[in-house]
């Protein structure tokens, strides 16, 4: 079966998108780890000596860039519902992480490790349908914050990817409810036309 034109396009700004080739370039598995430059680079949400949860992990871009930033000793855990190849010094938990057994793996993993920052990456699989994709990409945001919020010590960091649309304003008060500073980034590696926006929170209550 022949690709549909928008897919037929897609793939071809795809390998013509100067990040797509830097990141090639560079090693890293994924365009998206110039969005968490961007957001690091303005926010130093990354340090040296944090232990880091990657929710929607795969296939393992902000990962391996947490992993040079935080440095040998602490812990990165990488969560995502599909497989991912295995990155040295970050801990891969594949699974749902909706269902109790997996989250109960990550406590298993983190063994009590303090979480200084949560970080999802995370988004549905679009169906072009604003009025499915958009209460998706909700869900998935209100679980990341659950996680968060169960998981962070205190004064710990939230930075996760939503969607601007029916909904948002919503989230983002809830957000705000549990974190001192909140603010809205938009990376320039995000595609112009996508109405893709990051929430970043510091200073977990």
């Amino acid at each position: 079966m022949g690709r549909s034109k928008s897919s037929s396009r897609w793939v071809q700004e795809h390998l013509q998108d100067e990040y797509v080739k830097m990141a090639i370039a560079q090693g890293y598995r994924s365009r998206a780890v110039f969005k968490l430059n961007e957001i690091h680079d303005k926010d130093q949400i990354i340090m040296p000596g944090m232990n880091v949860v990657d929710l929607g992990a795969a296939p393992g871009g902000w990962s391996q860039r947490a992993r040079q930033l935080i440095g040998k000793k602490n812990r990165i855990v990488a969560l995502d519902i599909l497989p991912m190849d295995p990155i040295e010094g970050v801990d891969f938990i594949q699974g749902d992480f909706r269902e109790e057994d997996v989250l109960n793996k990550l406590y298993h993993v983190l063994d009590g490790a303090p979480i200084s920052l949560v970080m999802s990456d995370m988004a549905p699989n679009m169906s072009g349908n604003k009025g499915v994709d958009q209460p998706r990409a909700i869900y998935l945001a209100e679980l990341a914050l659950e996680t968060a919020t169960t998981v962070l010590s205190k004064d710990g960091a939230f930075l996760v990817k939503l969607f601007q649309g029916d909904g948002f304003d919503e989230y983002f008060k809830s957000v705000q409810q549990h974190f001192a500073k909140t603010v809205i980034r938009k990376p320039k590696a995000s595609r112009p036309r996508s109405n893709e926006v990051y929430i970043l929170a510091k200073g977990f209550k």
